[in-house]
C-alpha cells in the first residue's frame, strides 16, 4: 500500500512538472516557450505599431514565457500577408492574430496554419469565418458607422456635400463601416446632406494625399471628409492646410491622437474618434494565448476574461466586440497624444 502511494505521488509530480494540469475536464498546455505572432496590414503604421505595444503589455500582465513576433507587408496586401503566414506556419508558431487585408484572400492560408496546429484569429479587420476561430473587432461595425456620420453632421450643421476617403476598396473593416454609414443617412435628420462619392487611398499617405486633393477640384462644394482609416484622415488634414481648405471643409474620422493633435487643436479636424488600438493588441494577444491554452475554445456565447480589459463575449459568426470608439476634441488630444 505504501509503495503504491508512492507511485501515485510519483504520477502526480510527473504530470505537474510536464505542465499539464486537468480541471473539469481540460488540459492546460504548458505555458513555457510560446510564441505569438501578430501579422499587421503593413509596417510603418503607427496604429499597429501601438497594437504591438498593447501585446507586449499583455504578455507582461500574463507573466509567462511569450515570444510576440510582430511582422506585416511594406505595403498592405493580402499577397505580402500570404507569403508571412507561410513562413510562420513553416517556423511553427503556436497563434497568429492578423488584420487582414483581404476579407477572403487569406483564408487558404490560414486554414492551413490551422491545420498545422496554429491558432488563428483576425482583430481590427477580419478574414471569412473559415479561416479563423474568431474575429476581435474594436467596436461594433454598425455602432462605427454611425458615429462617423453623426460627428459629420454635427460639424456641417447636417447640411451640405460630403465624401468618405476609405483605405483599399477591399478592407473588410472599412467597407462594412461605409454600408453603416449610407444606412443611417438614409435618416430624416440627414435629408439635407449628401454622399457625393467615396474614394480610396489604399492607407498610403501619398495617394490619400492627392486622392483628398481630387476631392476639393472636383466637388467645390464640398462640406466635410469623412477618413475612417488613420493614415487618409492625417493625408486629408495636411491636403486641407496646403490647399487652403482648413475650415472650409471639416473633417473627421478614426484617428492617432499623436498624428493628429496638431489638425485638432488648430480646427482643421475639430473631432475624431478612435479605439484605443494598445487595448486592440492586448486582447488579441491575450486571447491568442488563452486559446493555445485551452481556456478558451472560441465558441460563440462563450465569455473570455480578458485581463485588465475584463469580460469579453463572443458573438455570432464568432464576433468578439471590444469597446465603443473614444471621441477625441481639443480638451482631451493632449492627454491621449501622450500615450498613442
Amino acid at each position: 500500500m505504501k509503495r503504491l502511494k508512492m507511485i501515485s505521488l510519483f504520477v502526480v509530480l510527473v504530470l505537474l512538472a510536464g505542465g499539464m494540469v486537468f480541471a473539469g475536464g481540460k488540459t492546460e498546455a504548458a505555458k513555457e516557450g510560446v510564441r505569438i505572432a501578430m501579422v499587421v496590414k503593413n509596417l510603418g503604421n503607427s496604429f499597429f505599431e501601438a497594437c504591438r505595444d498593447g501585446g507586449l503589455e499583455a504578455i507582461e500582465d500574463l507573466g509567462a514565457d511569450i515570444e510576440l513576433i510582430y511582422q506585416g507587408p511594406s505595403t498592405p496586401t493580402a499577397e505580402g500577408q500570404i507569403e508571412i503566414i507561410d513562413s510562420l506556419i513553416a517556423q511553427k508558431v503556436d497563434a497568429i492574430a492578423i488584420s487582414a487585408n483581404d476579407v477572403d484572400a487569406l483564408v487558404p492560408i490560414c486554414k492551413k496554419a490551422m491545420t498545422a496546429g496554429i491558432k488563428v484569429i483576425s482583430f481590427d479587420s477580419g478574414i471569412a469565418p473559415d479561416g479563423r476561430i474568431l474575429h476581435l473587432a474594436p467596436s461594433g461595425d454598425e455602432f462605427i458607422g454611425r458615429s462617423q456620420v453623426r460627428m459629420m453632421a454635427e460639424l456641417v450643421d447636417h447640411e451640405g456635400q460630403i465624401a468618405i476617403l476609405s483605405a483599399s476598396s477591399q478592407a473588410t473593416n472599412q467597407n462594412a463601416w461605409i454600408e453603416w454609414m449610407k444606412k443611417e443617412l438614409e435618416e430624416a435628420d440627414y435629408n439635407n446632406m449628401e454622399l457625393v462619392t467615396v474614394v480610396y487611398g489604399d492607407d498610403l499617405s501619398d495617394k490619400s494625399y492627392r486622392e483628398a486633393m481630387g476631392l476639393f477640384k472636383s466637388y467645390p462644394n464640398l462640406r466635410g471628409i469623412i477618413s475612417p482609416t488613420t493614415v487618409g484622415i492625417a493625408a486629408t488634414g495636411k491636403a486641407l492646410e496646403d490647399a487652403g481648405k482648413a475650415g472650409e471643409i471639416e473633417l473627421t474620422g478614426l484617428g492617432l491622437p499623436s498624428e493628429m493633435k496638431q489638425y485638432i487643436k488648430n480646427g482643421t479636424c475639430r473631432k475624431m474618434s478612435l479605439w484605443n488600438p494598445i487595448d486592440l493588441g492586448y486582447s488579441a494577444t491575450y486571447i491568442a494565448y488563452k486559446l493555445i491554452t485551452g481556456d478558451v475554445e472560441g465558441g460563440a456565447g462563450e465569455t473570455m476574461d480578458v485581463g485588465r480589459m475584463g469580460d469579453i463575449i463572443i458573438g455570432g459568426g464568432k464576433v468578439a466586440v471590444m469597446s465603443e470608439p473614444y471621441v477625441f476634441d481639443k480638451d482631451n488630444i493632449d492627454k491621449f497624444a501622450a500615450i498613442y
